[in-house]
């Protein structure tokens, strides 16, 4: 019996920048953090029979993998050569659709519990890009190489992309007493929306592929405050850091009508009024977590305007362990 699990994350700058659609043309950066909010994947052989069950939202139970409906479970199961006798059960500390990277996640804590299933050991360079091969190229998902690569590695992480898909990844040279900071003045709220990010980050795809040139332009302009951001934070400097946070937020909101709302837009500038420096939503937008960067002497005055505003703080800690098999039996 394995218990593996696999970090969330929360994207400090870059977002979107991952995208083949983008990357293979001009490349990507990505600068994320980890954090103790873990997808839990259990797995084991049944003595009783041969049969595949797999439980998540729902519950299937076939006797060959392509039975699989689970579009990230199937390809998974078929590449690692688990025909039969197998059970795969998955938990998570934040439901999925509220943008800090769930279905990577979820694939890459998979891939470490069915390895582990197998006594197999991979890099973790090699679980993160076989995570994205099964999501991006065999599920067809529009979606980037980030999230498996957090998930996989975890910690304060930069992620270098080359056209040719190649990542290179390095942690932010950040001081332990800058990091607390940062995640003390960084604060993330549930705006109670949770949604699919397929629709966006496709529209995202096809307007990038067709050269469209705003969606083009504000992705440019995200890489750019990402390696900003890269500097802030390497240099202990959080009030800029806020400050780039609203220029990405701005910038992000050019690629979109889905990103935001009138809803959405009413809770960011309480949070801007009541000291907040600069903010966003998480992943690819339209709800779930709404991060603000505040100065320390500005945290209960944002707390209680957004209290107030009905959305629900979760607190965190970063993590530095990524993907990792807890339970080997």
């Amino acid at each position: 019996m394995i218990l593996a699990r696999a970090p969330m994350r929360i994207s400090l700058g870059g977002g979107g920048t991952d995208l083949p659609s983008y990357y293979e043309s001009f490349g990507g950066f990505i600068l994320s953090a980890a954090i103790d909010k873990y997808l839990y994947i259990y797995a084991n052989r049944p003595a009783a029979d041969d049969l595949i069950r797999v439980k998540y939202s729902r519950y299937e139970e076939v006797a060959r993998p392509s039975e699989i409906e689970h579009d990230l479970v199937r390809p998974a199961l078929e590449l690692l050569g688990i025909h039969s006798n197998v059970e795969i059960a998955s938990m998570a500390d934040v439901p999925g659709g509220t943008g800090l990277g769930s279905s990577g996640t979820y694939l890459v804590a998979l891939l470490t519990a069915l390895y582990g299933l197998k006594r197999e050991h991979v890099p973790t360079h090699a679980l993160a890009e076989f995570a994205c091969h099964v999501e991006m190229d065999l599920a067809g998902h529009a979606v980037g190489k980030h999230d498996h690569y957090l998930a996989a590695f975890g910690g304060i992480t930069c992620l270098d992309i080359e056209p040719s898909g190649q990542v290179h990844v390095s942690p932010l040279d950040i001081s332990i007493t800058t990091a607390e900071e940062l995640r003390s003045r960084t604060l993330l709220f549930f705006t109670g929306i949770t949604r699919s990010a397929n629709a966006i980050l496709e529209t995202q795809r096809a307007d990038t592929t067709s050269g469209k040139s705003a969606v083009v332009d504000s992705l440019h302009d995200t890489k750019a405050i990402g390696l900003r951001v890269k500097d802030a934070l390497e240099r202990g400097d959080l009030d800029t850091f806020g400050s780039l946070l609203h220029e990405h937020w701005e910038v992000k909101k050019r690629r979109s009508g889905l990103i935001s709302d009138p809803r959405i837009d009413g809770w960011y500038e309480h949070a801007r009024r009541a000291g907040a420096l600069g903010g966003k939503l998480v992943g690819a937008g339209g709800g779930g977590f709404l991060m603000v960067h505040t100065p320390t002497e500005k945290k209960a005055a944002v707390r209680k305007t957004l209290a107030e505003d009905g959305l629900r703080e979760m607190s965190y800690q970063f993590d530095f362990e990524g993907a990792k098999v807890m339970v080997n039996l």
